[in-house]
């Protein structure tokens, strides 16, 4: 089975380069940019702008390492690629919980930036709260770390050396 996913749109962000960027949009808080959507998709941003946050999908392009292990940037430990947030993923896909400000034509004003400036945008979706919150949240070998201060990717990398 072959899958072909195309572009939505653009994302854009300060960060030209990946050792600026933050790791995590939690780290990105407050750093503005925008989603410059195709005018075919225009129609799709009716009622978006009724939501705080959005969940954005994208290709990591510019990554082209796949690794089934790899050491997060907080631990010493290597670990499944799939039990981590790492780039290096069999699809490149990327995804991140971002504050939206407003939607202006074909434009999503969106904060809390943690993917480089030209990624390409694959799908948008509104962000809600769940039933799961009510459920037990395990985090796995990230527990003793959820109150660690992420890093940007440079930084992280020079932990790593």
């Amino acid at each position: 089975m072959e899958i072909i996913l195309h572009p939505i749109g653009t994302i854009h962000t300060p960060f030209k380069k990946g050792d600026a960027m933050p790791v995590q949009s939690v780290e990105g808080r407050d750093i503005e940019g925008y989603i410059e959507l195709l005018p075919e998709y225009v129609d799709g941003l009716n009622d978006l702008d009724g939501f705080s946050h959005i969940i954005l999908i994208f290709h990591l392009h510019l990554n082209e390492k796949v690794k089934m292990q790899t050491r997060p940037f907080m631990d010493n430990v290597y670990r499944g690629i799939f039990a981590t947030r790492s780039p290096s993923r069999p699809n490149h896909l990327g995804l991140s919980i971002v504050r939206l400000d407003r939607v202006e034509g074909n434009r999503v004003y969106i904060r809390d930036m943690d993917m480089i400036d030209g990624t390409p945008l694959l799908d948008i979706k509104p962000y809600v709260k769940v039933i799961r919150e009510e459920d037990e949240i395990k985090q796995g070998w990230f527990e003793p770390y959820k109150n660690r201060k992420h890093k940007t990717w440079h930084e992280a990398s020079k932990d790593k050396a």
